[in-house]
């Protein structure tokens, strides 16, 4: 059986791409798989290092701006896009896949194109709660669009092609126990919140989350706060904080860092997470069913952080603050009243644990399967 997986851009498009595959490979012994990704993405990081074969595609965005900055980025796009079109119908030639999956990135579009025109079953899955650019423009032609909100159904005209099948995310989030996770931290008593917005950091958040620091810091420390900077964020946030005067060496209950490379074992033991509202993100809170504020960027196509986290809102399993009206104080305080009140986390907890989908890899799986086994 030869499968071909294509995604690139960010992790969301990746990740859950990986977690299929790697379930295929476990499964059926002797799957061929491949990824097509971008040239220059975060694909040609992480495939490999799963342990995947990785082909990449010249694959550009295309600018809404009509000054000639963005005619030139958009003629040159085309012209990419023209080549990978030709590169991918001679991957399929080469490699003869029995089904494609496309999880997002502008990488996929060439392959699900080529592979619908080639009669290959193909299905696109999409993490957020509107389609991006890629799902819109092969959502006519592709055999399955997979969603990860059941609310999303409405975005598409071929509501009989759309799966709802949520979002797969690490296991860890899911069977983490609290009480262990809390152990292995060597946490006390004291309230946990958990911040991170981001492998990159979002700048102006992070400057958010330093007036946060230096109101707990005035405040006594009523919390055990553990803020991941993001890379960019490292480089000039610890001294940021310090001209705040806010000295965090004072203040052992409220560090920062680069990565939470622990992430299920944090979430499981926070009372409290502040998070982006990407797809990923906020599913693997879900999964943990962590309480959660959710500032969504607003600088994303379609606002498509904020849709996310309204579904979410709207269940009662989150908290949504506007990045517009979000200040080191509204946070601050929004916090202190959510944790101050153990029922309304408590059926945050439950409500996010009923959004989550446990077997949305196997799901996805199994759709792949029964497409080849059509063909």
């Amino acid at each position: 059986m030869n499968v071909i997986f294509t995604c690139g851009g960010t992790g969301g498009h990746i990740n859950p791409a990986i977690a299929v595959a790697k379930m295929l490979q476990e499964r059926k012994k002797d799957a061929n798989i491949l990824f097509i990704g971008s040239y220059d993405g975060m694909e040609t990081e992480l495939v490999p290092r799963e342990g995947f074969r990785l082909e990449t595609l010249w694959a550009d965005s295309f600018s809404r701006k009509l000054t000639p900055a963005g005619i030139w980025h958009n003629l040159k796009a085309a012209v990419h896009l023209n080549k990978s079109m030709r590169r991918a119908k001679k991957i399929i030639k080469e490699f003869k896949p029995d089904v494609i999956l496309g999880t997002g990135g502008y990488a996929s579009y060439p392959m699900l194109k080529a592979g619908a025109k080639k009669k290959i079953p193909t299905a696109v899955h999409e993490a957020n709660a509107v389609p991006g650019l890629t799902t819109r423009m092969v959502a006519d032609q592709v055999d399955k669009i997979l969603v990860a909100f059941e609310e999303s159904r409405d975005q598409y005209k071929n509501r009989d092609r759309v799966v709802a099948v949520g979002m797969p995310v690490r296991q860890e989030f899911f069977y983490t126990k609290r009480e262990d996770a809390r152990n292995t931290l060597h946490l006390d008593g004291k309230p946990l919140i958990v911040s991170a917005w981001g492998s990159l950091g979002a700048r102006e958040m992070n400057k958010i989350i330093a007036e946060f620091m230096h109101l707990e810091c005035e405040d006594g420390e009523p919390f055990r706060h553990i803020h991941a900077t993001g890379s960019y964020g490292w480089k000039w946030m610890p001294d940021y904080v310090s001209k705040m005067g806010v000295q965090l060496e004072a203040h052992p209950d409220v560090t920062m860092q680069e990565y939470i490379y622990n992430m299920p074992e944090m979430m499981a033991a926070a009372d409290l997470v502040f998070s982006r509202a990407g797809s990923s993100s906020l599913n693997e809170i879900a999964a943990a069913g962590t309480p959660c504020i959710i500032v969504p960027s607003p600088n994303v196509t379609d606002n498509h952080q904020e849709k996310n986290a309204r579904i979410l809102e709207k269940r009662g399993a989150a908290v949504v603050i506007e990045e517009k009206n979000c200040t080191g104080e509204t946070l601050y305080q929004t916090a202190k009243k959510l944790l101050g009140d153990p029922e309304r986390c408590k059926a945050m907890r439950k409500a996010l644990h009923a959004a989550s989908v446990v077997d949305s890899t196997e799901r996805i799986l199994g759709i792949l399967l029964e497409l080849a086994e059509k063909k």
